[in-house]
């Protein structure tokens, strides 16, 4: 069970309501109208709980559970024990992912401004905004329906925030437009200074940034996060994207829809990086580079040069899957032969 103190359950609910929400299919013999509490891991779930199985590897853990019901695959089936109420998923780990958000709603403060937060007398709040104590929202910013504003954020000057955005403790927003539904989590800073710095025999010279950050709808942006606003072109986060915590994007970068990237990757200015590409935790990629809609950047990977659709690669300098584990194998026999050279 969730702890109390900091997570508010709902329900019961039945194993049909479950379903519904879920997008599953009760298996054979269930009871619909049975009475399920709460949501729980399967080597820690009760009998009034649901938990899941996604992983094969967990399936002994399945065959001793004492859940009360379990949402899997139809090929895992066969495998669960006598008693066990099922909800049969094509999806297994999504389908709980909505069954959990239906036991523990995100929790939304009363709509209402903190008497110790600062909002300029230009900007426009909509219907149902919150600002949280110590928060500051500058001069022309907007701020769309039920959007959430933590405590201690800062909405800069001209910033614009969508419907339903949650903008949490600390986060500081400058030069950015924002989509609807876009989650910002504690202590990122978007729309900051690129690096943008020009060589003179005299020393660097700053070079103005005068672009900004646009971030398309439903998107997910984890705790210290830093977005630069571009130098002239804009930065680009496309709708759909997750990005994890201790990310960097640089200035002029542009991310189609629905990417993912992983813990401290970085990625340099002016790169694009196309539809739906998938970025592996501690990844860097280089600046002015084109990668492919669809490529998958395995983890640790640096990329440094230009990446057609579609493709795996991993490894520093990256390379195509195969070929990158043909050279660690062939690297790793080597490495072998040499040591057994030595030791005769």
């Amino acid at each position: 069970m969730a702890d109390p103190r900091f997570f508010d359950r709902r329900g019961p609910f039945t194993l049909g309501e479950l379903a519904e929400r879920g997008g599953a299919k009760i298996g054979p013999g269930a009871d619909p109208a049975a009475k399920i509490s709460d949501v729980a891991p399967l080597d820690q779930a009760g009998s009034g709980e649901i938990s899941f199985l996604d992983n094969p590897k967990y399936l002994s853990a399945m065959t001793a559970t004492k859940a009360g019901a379990c949402i899997l695959s139809e090929r895992h089936i066969a495998k669960a024990p006598k008693g066990l109420a099922l909800l049969v998923s094509p999806s297994p780990y999504a389908s709980y992912a909505r069954i959990a958000q239906l036991f523990y709603p995100a929790p939304r403060p009363a709509p209402g401004i903190a008497a110790s937060a600062s909002v300029h007398p230009t900007a426009r709040l909509d219907e149902g905004v919150t600002i949280g104590p110590g928060a500051a929202v500058g001069a022309r910013a907007e701020i769309g329906a039920r959007t959430i504003i933590g405590p201690n954020a800062v909405v800069g000057e001209g910033v614009v925030l969508g419907e339903d955005c949650r903008i949490s403790a600390g986060v500081v927003l400058g030069c950015c437009l924002v989509g609807r539904r876009v989650t910002v989590h504690p202590g990122s800073c978007i729309g900051q200074d690129g690096f943008g710095v020009a060589l003179d025999p005299k020393g660097y010279v700053k070079v103005p940034q005068l672009g900004r950050v646009l971030i398309g709808d439903d998107c997910e942006i984890g705790a210290n996060v830093t977005i630069d606003r571009g130098a002239g072109p804009d930065t680009v986060i496309g709708p759909s994207c997750w990005i994890d915590n201790l990310v960097q994007i640089g200035h002029n970068v542009r991310l189609g829809r629905g990417c993912v990237v992983v813990a401290l990757a970085g990625i340099s200015g002016s790169t694009e990086i196309g539809d739906h590409v998938l970025v592996g935790g501690q990844v860097g990629i280089a600046g002015h580079l084109k990668i492919g809609g669809g490529v998958q950047i395995a983890a640790q990977s640096g990329v440094m040069r230009d990446v057609p659709p579609g493709v795996r690669i991993g490894g520093s300098p990256a390379l195509p899957v195969r070929e990158w584990h043909r050279q660690t194998v062939t690297l790793a026999n080597l490495a072998a032969k040499t040591k057994d050279k030595d030791e005769t």
